[in-house]
């Protein structure tokens, strides 16, 4: 047994406090994803349309974006193991009442409490390993972490398919049952509040900005989330959304910055390290989400693999990142950080630029191998990226670090989904209107095309026009079709790329941390 760096007043083993935090943890990441396959089948048990069931996805994001950046307040009011309890108590229950769910707006309204318990489950555990590992091993911490925060998104699509197919739904929420109950009682046993914890008062309610924070994040998630179904600011509802985040969020900063109990610890960023991490980790997570979004989507609709085959592709580089994370959290303790983080950076950058050289006649070999290299790249970046952002961040102001970490992660995740279906679709109808230039008579390409289809297919004869084979210049369009969207989807991740390479200068901004150090105010008392 070893007694935590936190001057807890309980010896437990870090280990067994390891487990009992990770198993929320990984429960609960791996619930917005598995969800996601799933939506079909709900949509015809409730009778509900496709368009209606996203909610069940936005209305978990909104509030699960909402409670992030509060943990560490939440925790101050309520004491942390309580909280954590309470919402590891939440999210189960509100899993099980989902799975019970007999419409829709009962589901959208369980999906919105499921999404209050889960969004504090991963800035907590963090905090509490941070805190329980000594300095000199936060990298392994944080690799230990990041497994299941980088695995979880891979695994769920898998497990959420399977249920899906060989039992119902209602089980995509009730598989969290016993992962639940499992996590309630390893947390009751094992985690224990520090005496700061026990000490810290929350202060007075800061009600203004607690308001200005749920209109402005939840209007901001709709946007993100409905933005290009809707067409963005062609539909006056996403415009009205728009202007009202962008202002609530813009007071809340103001309003954070001057009020004495900030809901929101926007101070935090005064140091150079945690502004510099957190700015990278919001576009690591704006091309993680925004990669493993458009891989299943390109093998699907342009390769036609089945949903079995795409996640095996996707879940080569959760493989990657575990067989990494590990080294890397040793690495962390004898080189410095921003070494690691730059190279993770340039690894991520390549393995998007061999998506970027996707053609409609890879195998799957090609398919799958530049989301191993990028399983690398995530880890090493992940691991020593958290380690060197949370190196000067106090133990007292680390729940509220890293809410608002996992937050510019989520939300990361968010503009990248965005950003990456809008080019999809605008740089899809630039391609075909280039494409279908070519398609003329006059076109050398498109006689061969005639000349070799007359010669496979003898019934249309040696001298056949294209008004006179309506079919024959149907398919020529699908194809066409299919390479202007293949175009689009490597322009995507050529974008993805360049972002990667952009964030390279940020690493030299940090400071580097000996292993020895320790946060500033976490210097021994005496």
């Amino acid at each position: 047994m070893t007694t935590p760096n936190n001057n807890s007043p309980v010896a437990v083993n870090k280990w067994l406090v390891t487990i009992a935090v990770m198993a929320g943890t990984f429960m609960e990441i791996v619930d917005t994803t598995v969800v996601n396959v799933a939506l079909p089948h709900i949509a015809g048990s409730l009778a509900a349309s496709e368009d209606e069931t996203t909610w069940i996805l936005t209305a978990y994001l909104v509030s699960n974006a909402i409670i992030l950046p509060i943990t560490g307040w939440l925790a101050a009011l309520f004491g942390r193991k309580r909280f954590l309890l309470l919402c590891i108590a939440l999210f189960t229950v509100s899993s099980m009442l989902c799975g019970m769910a007999t419409s829709l707006v009962m589901l959208i309204v369980f999906r919105i409490i499921q999404g209050v318990g889960g969004g504090a489950l991963q800035p907590i555990s963090q905090a509490i390993l941070l805190e329980t590992f000594p300095v000199a091993e936060r990298g392994m911490a944080m690799a230990i972490w990041g497994i299941g925060v980088i695995i979880a998104p891979i695994v769920g699509p898998v497990m959420g398919g399977w249920v899906t197919d060989n039992l119902t739904w209602r089980w995509a929420f009730y598989i969290n049952l016993p992962i639940g109950l499992l996590s309630l009682v390893l947390t009751y046993l094992f985690i224990f509040d520090p005496d700061y914890i026990r000490r810290q008062r929350a202060g007075s309610i800061d009600y203004w900005g607690l308001g200005l924070l749920v209109v402005g994040l939840g209007a901001l998630q709709v946007v993100l989330d409905k933005g290009e179904r809707d067409d963005w600011f062609s539909s006056a509802f996403i415009t009205r959304l728009a202007i009202i985040a962008v202002v609530a969020i813009g007071v809340l900063i103001y309003h954070e910055l001057k009020t004495r109990d900030p809901v929101v610890a926007l101070r935090l960023f005064k140091e150079r390290n945690y502004a510099a991490g957190v700015t990278i980790m919001f576009f690591f997570g704006f091309v993680l989400y925004g990669s493993i979004m458009l891989l299943p989507l390109y093998l699907q609709t342009l390769m036609g693999y089945d949903a079995t085959l795409a996640g095996w592709a996707l879940a080569f580089g959760g493989i990657g990142s575990l067989m990494i994370m590990p080294i890397v959290g040793r690495l962390t303790m004898v080189m410095d950080s921003r070494k690691i983080v730059f190279a993770g950076l340039l690894i991520n950058a390549y393995a998007v630029y061999l998506m970027s050289g996707y053609t409609t006649t890879i195998d799957f070999y090609h398919a799958w191998w530049p989301r191993f290299i990028q399983g690398f790249g995530l880890g090493a970046t992940f691991v020593s990226l958290t380690t060197l952002t949370m190196s000067r961040i106090s133990q007292e102001k680390m729940g509220n670090a890293t809410g608002i970490f996992n937050l510019m992660r989520n939300l990361g995740g968010s503009f990248g989904i965005a950003t990456a279906t809008t080019l999809l679709s605008r740089r899809s109808q630039f391609h075909q209107s280039r494409l279908v230039e070519h398609l003329t008579p006059l076109s050398q390409p498109f006689n061969d095309w005639q000349h070799r289809l007359s010669q496979a297919l003898p019934d249309l004869g040696a001298n056949w026009q294209w008004w006179n084979a309506p079919q024959a210049m149907g398919g020529l369009y699908q194809e066409l079709q299919r390479q202007a969207k293949m175009l689009a989807f490597c322009d995507d991740y050529w974008f993805f790329t360049i972002v990667f390479l952009c964030l390279l200068p940020l690493v030299f901004l940090m400071r580097h941390t000996p292993k020895s150090a320790v946060a500033p105010e976490e210097e021994p008392r005496r």
